[in-house]
Parts: structure tokens; sequence; C-alpha cells
């Protein structure tokens, strides 16, 4: 299963997958401000893609402008994209029912730290696109220029002798 944990994706194929990507479920989100799933399906909605949450612990609130749904099954029509906040265990039966539910899904993405080869080698098999152990937020801030440096001028500084 880790063989491919630290795969290299090339910038153009990663800037494709978010390019058409419109509607994301984000499986796993949670309504806590500070966690991962929140801020990165937040900044997502923010930048203009159509999130669908998915949690069925909050399922009926109100996150990011949409209702929270229980299961990718409660999720209305289709989506382009499933972006996975679960341990890797349980990556498999996600993108079992995400491949069943979305006949036109494109791609499957687990967040950082989440892998499953078996899982993803399926969704490769119905030509769906994977990406393992990385975040569309940072891969969308760094292929769009939208990355800060933390307060460090990054321009070139010269000095006279």
């Amino acid at each position: 299963m880790t063989a491919r944990m630290n795969e290299r994706y090339p910038d153009k194929y990663l800037r494709k997958l978010l390019t058409r990507a419109r509607r994301i479920a984000v499986v796993g989100v949670s309504m806590n401000p500070v966690r991962p799933s929140f801020y990165v399906a937040r900044y997502l909605a923010l930048k203009g893609f159509d999130v669908v949450p998915v949690n069925p612990g909050h399922a009926g609130k109100t996150a990011f402008g949409a209702t929270v749904v229980g299961s990718l099954r409660d999720i209305e029509d289709s989506v382009d994209m499933v972006d996975i906040f679960r341990r890797s265990e349980h990556v498999p039966p996600i993108v079992e029912e995400a491949l069943e539910l979305f006949p036109d899904l494109k791609t499957i993405w687990m967040q950082i730290g989440v892998w499953h080869e078996d899982a993803a080698a399926i969704a490769r098999a119905r030509e769906v696109d994977v990406v393992m152990n990385r975040c569309p937020k940072i891969e969308y801030q760094r292929l769009f220029g939208e990355l800060r440096m933390g307060g460090f001028n990054t321009g070139i500084i010269s000095s006279r002798l």
C-alpha cells in the first residue's frame, strides 16, 4: 500500500484535475474550523467550487452555504471529484460507492496521509484519475500562484559595497 505513497504527480496533471472539477464531494468534512477538512472545503467553496460536505455526524447542518449530507448516496445529481478525509483503511468502500453512484466521476482525491493502492487501481481501471497523499487546497494555491511566503520578502536584495 505504501509503494506509491510518495508518488509524484506532474503539475500539468494536477492543474487539469483542478481546472475541470466543478462539483466536489468532501467526505469526512468537519464542522470545526481548525480542522483541515473544514478549512480545505471552505477554501474550495470560496474558490467557486460547488462543495458537497459529507459527514453522517453532521448531516442536516449547513457548511459553506451547503447542507451537509450523511453519505455519498444522499447527494443529488453527480460530482466531478470525491475528496477523501478519512483514514486509509476506510478508502475502499468510499471509492466503490463513488464509482457506483457517479458514472461521470472524474477524480478520486485522497488527502495528505491518505492512500490506498488497491482502491486507486479500481478507480483507474474505470478511467477515473486518482491523487493520493496530496491536498487540493495546497495544490491549487501552488499551481495558481496563491502561496504566501509567510512574510518573507522573495525579491532580490542588492547591496553596494
